[in-house]
């Protein structure tokens, strides 16, 4: 499998949860400002939206989006118990959060990162993301488990996502329950893994 990545990106969760399972792949690093990978390859045969994640599989067939891929990579190794079984109430309630993650919490640091936002959408997007990290220190408060009661892809998205407030000067020390969540995870050999192999430790 290779895994197209940009460093510090969300393709960042499923190059841990590939770590997690100890799957056989190759990280292919992509400049997303010209959408070619490091080797001068055109990213935009392999995804035509030019965005990361995309997981290309030994069949020659791609995934993209990370609640597809992520899920895709626990249920190739489900002995990692890295995602609830199939038809499973917990499993719904998984995906419910993977969901939110990709379509609210995410969507909500778009402008914090896209170049000629003006101060004033920067604003509103810096307040949009600090009520919802507001909501999410007040849900992991007490707990180690983003979905259910066991470590799974929800918890490797949304600690990806963790990483970027300080990127864009949120101060995460507001945020002590999702400080200490996210100091947890970090301790996990395999994100130590995969944030070297991206550069960022």
């Amino acid at each position: 499998m290779k895994l197209f990545i940009s460093p510090g990106a969300c393709s960042l969760a499923p190059h841990i949860a590939l770590r997690e399972t100890g799957a056989d792949f190759e990280a292919v690093k992509v400049d997303l400002a010209v959408r070619k990978t490091e080797a001068g390859e055109d990213f935009l045969t392999v995804n035509p939206s030019g965005k990361v994640p995309a997981l290309t599989l030994d069949s020659g067939e791609t995934l993209t989006e990370n609640p597809a891929i992520l899920l895709y990579i626990a249920d190739q190794n489900p002995a990692s118990g890295l995602a609830p079984a199939e038809g499973s109430l917990d499993r719904y309630r998984l995906l419910s959060r993977l969901s939110f993650l990709g379509s609210e919490f995410h969507k909500a640091f778009v402008p914090l990162f896209a170049p000629g936002t003006s101060d004033e959408a920067k604003a509103a997007a810096a307040e949009s993301v600090k009520n919802h990290l507001a909501a999410l220190d007040k849900e992991l408060a007490g707990r180690d488990h983003y979905a259910g009661n066991a470590f799974s892809v929800a918890d490797i998205y949304l600690f990806v996502m963790l990483g970027w407030p300080a990127y864009v000067g949120i101060d995460m020390a507001a945020y002590p329950s999702l400080s200490a969540y996210a100091g947890k995870i970090a301790q996990r050999p395999a994100v130590g893994a995969a944030l070297k192999a991206e550069g960022l430790a």
